[in-house]
Order: structure tokens, then C-alpha cells, then sequence
């Protein structure tokens, strides 16, 4: 990807891909995704996910993504006492002046995406990838409220129990230090412990948990 040493902000002379490689501990991401119920009904998904944890710390559904909807789920995802520098976001129509202002107003300054990259926010667009392969493609939503009971239990799933190589592989909840590479895995299983599975989305997923015997 080329340089964008031509632009104003904290990219400097660095390449995109560095400079989201150096900052990931602070950056966050979000985007939409289409979501179609039952009845033909068009919804958004939103998503916004940490780039060194892979966690996401907070999505929504809605029927109408307007600019003040959005920057109300910007409030409501973004805690007072946050350590993120950076937020980054594409040029859709939705993410206007104000929009960024609100962004700026809780200290964080928003970035948006190359113009005609498709793969600038590519953690964000893998994450809505693998929603729509680990349940959406399997699981036809009837309503927005069912939408969104969905992608709750999907969500805690994906952050307390769905490894990721990218970090490890690891769990996003207990992610400290990103980029770690440690692979962590249960060292005190005794022969006679039981393995139990918790059936997640009506067993379209699994977690799992060591029962000592």
C-alpha cells in the first residue's frame, strides 16, 4: 500500500499497514453490515472491535443508521476513562463532520480509510466476515429485537471463548500484551477431569470448559 506522507494526521511517512501495526494497542474500528430478516426486512449490524485484542467492545442493530444513532453507540461503547488514540472508519455518508466531532470530543481522533482501499480497515471487515460464516449464513434473523439477542450471545462467545491465531492464539477477554504470540493452553487437566460443552446458538457453536473430577 503506498505512502501517504502527502496527507495531514499522525500517519506521517509511515505505510498504512505500519502505521496500524505500531498503534494497535490503540486503535479501534467500526463498521455496518447488512443483516436481512425473515420477512425481507433490511437491518445494520454495527461492529466496533479493538485492532491488539481483537475484542469487540460493542455492537448494535438498527433499522435507520442516522448520524446521531451512530454517535450515540459511540458514547455508549467508549468508557471515560479510555487509552485509545485512534478511531478508524470508512468515508461512508453516514460518518460526517459531526459525526467526527463527537469522536474529537471524547479524545480520540478519527481516521478515515484510503480512498478506493478496500482492505484499509481489514480487521474490521474480517470480523463481519466471520459473523456472517460462524452464524449469519446459518441463522435467518425474524426481527431486529431477535437480531440483536443473537449477536449478544454470539458476541460473548467470540470474546470469552473463540480463539484467534492473530494474537496468539488466544481469547480477546485476556488479552494483556497483543502480538504476544504465546499459545496458551490449560495446564492442569488431570486424566479423570471432564471436558464440558456449552452448546451456543442452539449448538451452532460450542464453548468449553475443564470439570474437575
Amino acid at each position: 500500500m503506498p505512502r501517504r506522507s502527502n496527507l495531514p494526521g499522525p500517519l506521517g511517512d509511515q505505510r498504512w499497514s505500519t502505521f496500524l501495526k505500531n498503534h494497535a494497542t490503540t486503535i479501534v474500528a467500526y463498521d455496518f453490515c447488512i443483516v436481512v430478516t425473515v420477512n425481507f426486512r433490511v437491518l445494520y449490524a454495527f461492529v466496533i472491535i479493538e485492532h491488539g485484542s481483537r475484542r469487540l467492545i460493542h455492537t448494535n442493530v438498527t433499522a435507520n443508521p442516522t448520524v446521531d444513532w451512530a454517535r450515540q453507540q459511540i458514547r455508549e461503547a467508549i468508557p471515560s476513562d479510555h487509552q485509545y488514540r485512534y478511531l478508524l472508519h470508512d468515508r461512508d455518508c453516514i460518518f460526517l463532520a459531526a459525526f467526527d466531532k463527537t469522536i474529537m470530543d471524547i479524545g480520540i481522533k478519527p481516521i478515515k480509510t484510503p480512498r478506493q482501499s478496500l482492505v484499509a480497515n481489514a480487521i474490521c471487515e474480517r470480523v463481519i466476515g466471520t459473523l456472517r460464516r460462524e452464524w449469519l449464513d446459518y441463522v435467518i434473523p425474524l426481527s431486529e429485537s431477535h437480531l440483536r439477542r443473537i449477536m449478544k450471545l454470539w458476541v460473548t462467545h467470540y470474546n470469552r471463548s473463540r480463539p484467534h491465531s492473530a494474537i496468539g492464539p488466544d481469547i480477546p477477554s485476556r488479552v494483556t500484551k497483543p502480538g504476544a504470540n504465546v499459545v496458551r493452553l490449560p495446564g492442569n487437566i488431570k486424566p479423570n477431569d471432564r471436558i464440558k460443552a456449552t452448546p451456543i446458538l442452539g449448538g451452532l457453536h460450542h464453548d468449553y470448559q475443564v470439570i474437575a473430577a
